[in-house]
């Protein structure tokens, strides 16, 4: 299993990136997927994740964050829109253990490297 994600940079407050997270070694449409971020100091928290029929979302992300899966290209996505100071961190890539999307880290047992995104004027 390897996921490698892309997309990270520097942005303005208010500004937009697309996450990206390529997949390789096991068949991506059957897995849940999902996003997690860890600012400098803090914990390891779910931002979003995706099953086959459904999507979750932590509040503070709700109405601003994407996440969506190209199973034909093997690839999850996070658009995030309205992107706040707040919202600097590494995001990681994560496969969870099962079909079934969760909201904690033990949920998942294979990440990403992670890319660093952060949001300053």
């Amino acid at each position: 299993v390897q996921l490698v994600e892309s997309g990270g940079r520097t942005v303005q407050p208010g500004g937009s990136l697309r996450l990206s997270c390529a997949a390789s070694g096991f068949t991506f449409n059957i897995w849940a997927m999902g996003w997690f971020r860890q600012a400098p100091g803090k914990e390891r928290e779910f931002v979003a994740a995706i099953s086959r029929m459904s999507t979750y979302y932590v509040d503070s992300v709700k109405g601003r964050f994407t996440i969506s899966r190209d199973n034909e290209k093997n690839t999850l996505y996070l658009q995030m829109n309205s992107l706040e100071p707040e919202d600097t961190a590494v995001y990681y890539c994560a496969r969870a253990r099962t079909e079934v999307a969760g909201t904690t880290t033990g949920s998942y047992n294979y990440w990403g490297q992670g890319t660093q995104v952060t949001v300053s004027s």
